[in-house]
């Protein structure tokens, strides 16, 4: 079996691939992840009551943050000038889950589902750390790209 890896070349060393000959186009992705909780905790996260500070707010700023650093945070990344992020929080108050959502856009050679990977990571990081005082037993769960668009291979969706 021969095999070809797009970040290590012929002498075996680690090398960021070169997209330089790609087009650029318009790309999205969009991911999703989970922090089950006690219920109690994610009803004081909803009525703004946790002591560190409005919870949703703060993990919101830092999914954006970390979806605008991946070529910081993650080996041979690409740098992308990241033209959207959003992040978006859904509840299920009496089960004790806060659903993540994140969605990125960028008009680049590569596509940007590591970076809406990271948003969702990175936010959900930060609603551990600022409820841990309350609810050590959070579970961060179902971290997942749901679809991505653009670039060679088109749409691609979670079934």
């Amino acid at each position: 079996m021969e095999e070809n890896f797009s970040h290590i070349d012929e002498s075996g060393n680690v090398r960021m691939v070169d997209v330089g000959g790609k087009d650029v186009t318009r790309r999205s992705a969009r991911a999703r992840c989970k922090v089950l909780m006690d219920p109690s905790t994610l009803k004081a996260v909803s009525e703004n009551r946790i002591k560190k500070g409005n919870v949703l707010t703060a993990a919101k700023i830092a999914g954006i943050m970390a979806a605008k650093k991946v070529d910081e945070l993650i080996p041979l990344c690409h740098p992308l000038p990241v033209d959207y992020i959003s992040i978006d929080f859904s509840q299920k108050d009496e089960k004790g889950v806060l659903e993540i959502s994140s969605e990125v856009a960028v008009s680049a050679r590569t596509g940007v589902e590591m970076e809406a990977l990271q948003a969702v990571t990175q936010a959900a990081l930060t609603v551990y750390d600022m409820c841990k005082s309350v609810d050590r037993g959070m579970v961060i769960a179902d971290i997942r790209l749901m679809e991505k668009r653009g670039g060679k291979s088109g749409l691609w969706k979670r079934k």
